[in-house]
């Protein structure tokens, strides 16, 4: 079929209805790919050209329909992805070669995986990996990087010329548990009673939690959340890469997939985390505290969203990067995917022996993960 392409800019070039209409016909979509998400993100600054974020979304259209996209943006820097190429650059660079600009196709500080390739059918599907191609050969850039696509969306990519790589994540999964007590009684005994004894710590300390559905959350309850998250980045003398403007924008469109869980002490508010669900999945995301309490973290961004998966019947919990100390929670190892292509040659050639290197390291990490198991033997 003929495809008209577009490069697009702004996602309302494409319009919400066209694109969560494509969303919605995937496998697997989840909140983060949906428009109210994504125009927040580039809307409010926070992925934005001006912080190194140029979105140039692949569009193909079939007649006045869209037919497939592909999130894509030229970048500047590699900060927000959580698929590490930070020691590529660096060997660019003392090569004397330009490793910025780049393409990627991501959604931005999410590490989250889900469909990339984004199409009504295989032949959509297909002609958009023919114009990604086409696209990263006319374009003067580095490299091409699609994180977090699903295996099989990952695999088509490799038939297209991509390299790939494989990651590991921690995930929960419900085993239809009637409340968090039988959760618990799954576990091995250390495991739960390291639990039992954290959770009584936030409780000895005198906190209260409350969980705040996004529907519910009021703009003080954003500005509270804007708070805890910039205090707790600068306490770790970073950056936040999100603003205000963000949170509230989410909040206002997309409340239905949000939770809030506020901690506070003696009737002052001192914590806060936020996650993302759907109907299926909730996804753990951001955190942030005004004063310090012990085992606090733990129970605002695992325990309390773990109780409310329970009391939903929310399938999974994908916990966010890396973080072995999920599994003494009850989390498993997962194996997440990207692809790669890069323009040079010779480059593209040591990248691939590394990455031929690293995944036998990935299978032997995720063998002695599996080993460690910590739910008690027959389960």
């Amino acid at each position: 079929m003929n495809y008209r392409t577009h490069i697009v800019s702004s996602l309302s070039e494409i319009g919400q209805e066209q694109w969560d209409t494509l969303v919605a016909a995937q496998d697997n979509p989840n909140p983060f790919l949906s428009y109210a998400f994504l125009h927040a993100l580039h809307e409010s600054g926070s992925a934005a050209p001006e912080s190194g974020w140029q979105p140039q979304y692949i569009a193909l259209f079939d007649g006045e329909r869209l037919a497939a996209a592909l999130p894509l943006y030229v970048k500047g820097h590699s900060y927000g992805e959580y698929v590490f190429d930070w020691a590529w650059a660096d060997a660019y660079h003392r090569h004397g070669l330009e490793y910025y600009p780049k393409l990627l196709s991501a959604i931005p500080f999410t590490p989250v995986a889900g469909p990339r390739l984004m199409a009504l059918d295989d032949a959509a599907r297909a002609a958009l990996v023919d114009v990604l191609v086409a696209t990263q050969g006319a374009t003067e850039v580095s490299s091409t990087h699609i994180l977090f696509p699903p295996e099989e969306q990952a695999r088509q990519l490799e038939d297209a010329g991509f390299m790939l790589r494989s990651g590991v994540q921690f995930h929960w999964l419900n085993g239809g548990y009637a409340t968090f007590e039988d959760f618990l009684a799954t576990l091995e005994q250390k495991k739960r009673k390291n639990i039992r004894a954290e959770r009584r710590k936030v409780r000895e300390a005198g906190v209260l939690l409350r969980r705040v559905r996004g529907r519910d959350a009021t703009d003080a309850d954003w500005v509270l959340f804007n708070r805890c998250y910039r205090h707790t980045y600068k306490a770790h003398y970073s950056t936040p890469y999100l603003n205000l403007d963000f949170f509230r924008r989410i909040g206002a469109a997309m409340p239905d997939n949000i939770l809030l869980v506020i901690a506070s002490r003696e009737g002052r508010d001192i914590a806060a985390s936020l996650v993302i669900h759907n109907e299926t999945t909730l996804f753990g995301r951001y955190w942030g505290e005004l004063e310090h309490v012990p085992c606090l973290h733990f129970e605002a961004a695992y325990y309390q969203p773990l109780e409310f998966c329970i009391e939903q019947g929310i399938q999974a919990f994908e916990g966010g990067a890396q973080g072995e100390h999920k599994m003494a929670r009850g989390f498993l190892p997962i194996r997440t995917w990207s692809a790669h292509w890069l323009a040079h040659p010779s480059f593209a050639d040591a990248i691939e022996r590394f990455l031929e290197r690293e995944k036998g390291g990935i299978d032997d990490y995720m063998d002695e993960l599996n080993e460690r198991n910590p739910f008690r033997a027959g389960r």
